[in-house]
């Protein structure tokens, strides 16, 4: 009877994982390029108590699950809503592709939030501070900055009125990029199971182009986290309520006495 306690907490522990992931898309919702996480679960091993010769129904075994537990967090790339904010250094990413940046260690992260700024050496970076790679540096007489569909990078400096191109931005893609491991700021770093990734400009090689003047909204979609929110916490219940019913189940087993 004890396993069913054991078999009960497990389903706890993993709809309170499954809460935990639902709250963190909910907080992120108006997070740019957000991408929505999915708890996924997997059965704990069978206990056989009989084998299949010694059951009713020849070749089926007698055995008993022990319970669930969490097997992974997937993350949702679908594309998100692209809204115009009218900013020229804000770029959106329609289709498959991500950001290259240069971190502090001198490795490289990848994101989708093309919320740009010009840093005070110059470097076009992430709003976080990143710069991008391969590094784009504007003239410091620069007047406008704009960004084609295609990632070319023009300057406007004065006395000019013809814009110069400055740099190339170009985008990176993976395989398999739920595999990418999440690093927080919106940062990704590539992994095994990712797979190699492929660097070419916009429009190219199966990457998405930009649309300059605009951010990705992230894809959380709050109708469908509110109803995983509500079947989570009925699981939870339901649990709970099978740790008490052997609870009393203990308590009248103990109470029983010699007639």
């Amino acid at each position: 009877m004890m396993n069913s306690l054991w078999i009960s907490a497990t389903g706890m522990s993993a709809q309170q994982m499954n809460m935990d992931t639902i709250s963190n898309n909910l907080a992120n919702a108006n997070t740019t390029a957000f991408k929505t996480s999915r708890a996924q679960f997997a059965d704990i091993f069978f206990q056989q108590t009989q084998a299949a010769d010694e059951t009713a129904a020849a070749g089926s075994p007698l055995s008993v699950g022990l319970g669930s537990r969490n097997m992974a967090l997937s993350r949702m790339f679908s594309q998100g809503t692209i809204i115009s904010t009218g900013n020229a250094l804000d770029l959106a990413i329609q289709g498959d592709g991500f950001f290259q940046v240069q971190r502090a260690d001198g490795s490289t992260a990848y994101t989708r939030d093309g919320s740009l700024r010009v840093d005070g050496e110059g470097k076009l970076s992430t709003a976080q501070g990143y710069a991008l790679s391969p590094e784009i540096q504007i003239p410091s007489d620069a007047q406008a900055v704009t960004v084609g569909i295609d990632g070319t990078v023009s300057v406007t400096t004065a006395g000019s009125a013809v814009p110069r191109v400055v740099g190339q931005l170009e985008l990176c893609r993976f395989l398999n990029p739920a595999g990418l491991t999440s690093e927080g700021q919106n940062l990704y770093t590539a992994t095994t199971a990712a797979g190699e990734p492929t660097v070419n400009t916009p429009g190219q090689d199966g990457l998405g182009s930009l649309v300059p003047g605009s951010l990705e909204q992230s894809n959380v979609n709050l109708v469908q986290e509110m109803v995983n929110m509500i079947q989570t916490q009925r699981a939870y219940e339901v649990n709970s309520k099978a740790v008490q019913a052997t609870d009393e189940m203990m308590r009248m087993a103990n109470s029983l006495r010699a007639g």
